[in-house]
């Protein structure tokens, strides 16, 4: 029992001298810590108070630097100020200078008006005396004829209206004749020149492309077993296909000439490969179809390099390369505007205006004609949509959709485009007009001139280039019918659509008839 309580209590007295050596050493570490931490607080203090130090000296630096800017900027409108003050000076004492002139001015001024009223109320004077002497001489006149003078103003007037009228008309005649030959000599040195200096083929487009074979034999394959390949080509192209007799050839009808064209490079190219059924076709015909677009594109890119018109829209650039394959009135709608652009920038040029813009004006005034879908409106009004569409500037869209005349011309650009227009479409060998449209427009012209009293027949001959008026002697004298020329010609001018000009001649003819019984 004693050695147990021994070894409690030793057991007991080692625990108290472990714990005493614990807190020493705890006591040991704590400093031991405390100082590295103190070491570690002042290194990390010294570095604040350095990024402070270097803080503060870059504030400073910018700082100064801003107020260096200021100073100099304040300097700056110190000497701007000092040259306006200058300035103002200068031109106070110019203001001083001519204020003098002005009142000088002001002083001779007003003695010249003093002087004028005072030759003015002298002329006064002098006309009461004139208006004295005329009323006298008039109650003289009255007198010696027997008339009062709103009777003799009557007379006279009634006399000479007849005598004017015919003075009149003549001159009229005489004037315009006069302006004709000067305005007309001018005019057609401009126009002859123009022309001479632009050469162009005379290009006609039908509705129909021959398409030459080697053989007969190849039809039997183009046409197919039971006609399934010519079905497939019509089905593809959208054009008709017509193998008939005609030895070598075959035709490919159709009123859209790139229709036409695909059908063309597809059906030469089946040939050439000797492979022709359903699927290959429909292989072929959207290769070329695809062909085809790349050479529009590549078409217009060409044309405007040709012409010098540069900044062109991707999509007008393509526009002009489909005009090769459209025609109007049989003329090829590319030849044509490269024609008109040409003719435009000539003419321009004689006239002293802009060449570039005329000849981008001609290029595109007939872009309406090409446009992917079918529009309602006029391919002039239409065409100056799609240039405003595409930021052309606003001359240009005016020349285009003012070329017939559908809008009102603002710009001097616009009559060129129109002239060079008709100059490009009426040259010989251009165009093939429509029959009926041809016999339409001399019916109209002479319809109107049988509209007048007095005109009993009409003949349109040379081709709408001269219209004679046969009238009637009872009803129409010598110098009615010289105005009755005038006023057609006034009205077929305002009225009618022509090329060139209508010469208008009016007969009278007298004729006295007697039977001898």
């Amino acid at each position: 029992m004693d050695i147990i309580i021994y070894v409690a209590v030793g057991f007991l007295f080692g625990g108290v001298i472990s714990w005493f050596l614990l807190q020493q050493i705890l006591k040991k570490k704590t400093a031991k810590i405390k100082k590295e931490a103190e070491a570690e607080g002042e290194v990390i203090k010294k570095d604040k108070i350095l990024q402070a130090k270097e803080r503060f000296l870059q504030l400073k630096a910018e700082h100064e630097g801003q107020v260096n800017a200021r100073n100099q900027k304040i300097q700056a409108s110190e000497s701007k100020l000092r040259d306006k003050q200058t300035a103002f000076n200068q031109t106070q004492n110019e203001f001083n200078k001519v204020k003098r002139e002005t009142e000088n001015l002001q002083n001779r001024l007003n003695k010249q008006i003093a002087t004028f009223e005072q030759k003015q109320e002298d002329a006064e004077r002098k006309q009461e005396e004139l208006e004295k002497l005329h009323k006298q001489e008039v109650e003289q006149l009255e007198a010696i004829s027997g008339l009062s003078a709103e009777d003799a103003k009557e007379r006279l007037i009634e006399s000479l209206k007849d005598e004017a009228r015919s003075e009149a008309i003549s001159l009229v005649n005489e004037i315009i004749d006069e302006a004709k030959m000067s305005a007309n000599k001018e005019a057609k040195r401009i126009v002859v020149q123009t022309i001479q200096r632009v050469a162009t083929e005379t290009a006609i487009e039908n509705s129909v492309t021959i398409f030459h074979i080697d053989s007969d034999e190849v039809k039997g394959r183009i046409i197919g077993r039971e006609g399934r390949n010519i079905r497939a080509l019509e089905a593809a192209t959208g054009v008709e296909f017509i193998v008939d007799d005609t030895p070598e050839a075959i035709v490919l009808s159709g009123f859209d000439p790139i229709r036409r064209e695909i059908a063309r490079l597809a059906l030469h190219q089946l040939v050439s490969d000797g492979r022709i059924h359903p699927a290959r076709i429909e292989e072929v015909v959207n290769k070329v179809r695809r062909q085809l677009e790349d050479e529009i594109i590549e078409t217009g890119k060409r044309t405007t390099i040709d012409l010098g018109v540069h900044g062109l829209h991707p999509e007008l650039v393509r526009m002009v390369g489909r005009m090769k394959y459209r025609s109007s009135y049989g003329q090829n709608l590319l030849q044509h505007s490269r024609e008109t652009a040409n003719l435009c920038a000539i003419m321009a040029s004689e006239l002293g205006l802009d060449p570039k813009k005329a000849k981008r004006a001609g290029l595109l005034h007939d872009i309406g004609k090409v446009a992917d879908e079918e529009p309602e409106l006029p391919h002039a009004i239409y065409g100056m949509k799609l240039a405003e569409k595409f930021k052309e500037k606003p001359d240009v869209c005016n020349a285009i959709g003012a070329h017939h005349e559908e809008i009102e011309m603002n710009t001097m650009i616009a009559p060129i485009v129109q002239v060079c227009d008709a100059i490009s479409g009426a040259r010989p060998g251009a165009r093939r007009e429509i029959v009926e449209a041809y016999i339409k427009r001399l019916k109209d012209l002479e319809n109107l001139a049988l509209s007048y009293d007095g005109v009993n027949k009409t003949y349109a001959i040379q081709a709408g280039r001269e219209l004679r008026v046969i009238v009637g002697a009872e009803k129409v004298s010598d110098k009615d019918a010289e105005k009755l020329s005038f006023d057609i010609a006034k009205k077929i001018q305002d009225e009618m659509t022509y090329p060139g000009q209508v010469k208008i001649t009016v007969i009278r003819e007298t004729r006295a008839v007697q039977y001898a019984k």
